[in-house]
């Protein structure tokens, strides 16, 4: 099954925020209101290099998917 790149979640104990999900590596939750990321990957120092050059672009990337997502509820 092929899954969307980008996923808007909510929970209903967290109502002060919203969530973009990144399913794609590096797995990340970003909350759109106060953007905080947690990865849900484990990265070694290797990884941490390739993460802070490609994360910059990825987050971008989920801002935009939400604002497009929400002018497309408007």
């Amino acid at each position: 099954m092929d899954l969307p790149k980008f996923l808007i979640a909510d929970n209903s104990e967290l109502e002060d925020a919203l969530f973009v999900i990144h399913t794609e590596y590096p797995r990340f939750i970003l909350n759109v209101y106060n953007d905080d990321i947690h990865w849900l990957e484990e990265f070694d120092k290797e990884d941490e290099a390739a993460l802070k050059s490609e994360s910059h672009g990825l987050i971008e990337a989920a801002f935009k998917f939400y604002d497009k997502e929400m002018e497309n509820l408007a």
